[in-house]
């Protein structure tokens, strides 16, 4: 694997905290994200804002649901909450006008077991489908590094 792309798959090992964090189904009320969303939207609509941020979940769900290394993750999971809570995470991190109010990516994955492998194999799914989507690679590395922040809250015991 090229550096780069190992840098990606690094910095994108976070990815797994957003989507597990939708298979969790309690309200909840509105808690920061693990770090504060930039004050400007030029990710935002890197990513194509709304629609774009829209089609790159969809896409990473149908990817996921094919995924044997990761899928039963999700199998209990709301499918319907979990594509809102990965819409309102990547809009609000990418400076849209979105704010995320699920759970905190420590209480979603509490006693999952994610393991790095795992975590990793998710990132590789966003990393693919952003690439499919035509995002442009400082897009995608500026994405996967306000996510990164998260990754010690998801895999774990």
């Amino acid at each position: 694997m090229a550096a780069g792309a190992s840098i990606r798959v690094l910095l994108a090992t976070c990815v797994l905290a957003v989507g597990a964090s939708g298979c969790a189904t309690r309200p909840t009320p509105s808690v920061p994200l693990a770090a504060a969303a930039p004050a400007d939207d030029a990710l935002y609509r890197a990513l194509g804002g709304q629609a774009g941020i829209e089609g790159i979940v969809d896409d990473l769900l149908d990817v996921v649901v094919e995924d044997e290394r990761i899928n039963f993750q999700f199998a209990l999971a709301n499918i319907v909450r979990l594509r809102g809570m990965l819409i309102a995470q990547f809009c609000s991190v990418s400076g849209g006008p979105c704010r995320y109010d699920g759970l905190t990516m420590e209480e979603a994955h509490a006693g999952r077991g994610i393991t790095t492998a795992q975590f990793n194999a998710l990132v590789e799914n966003l990393i693919r489908v952003m690439e499919r989507r035509g995002v442009p690679v400082a897009a995608q590395n500026r994405l996967l590094r306000r996510l990164a922040p998260m990754h010690d809250d998801v895999v774990g015991p």
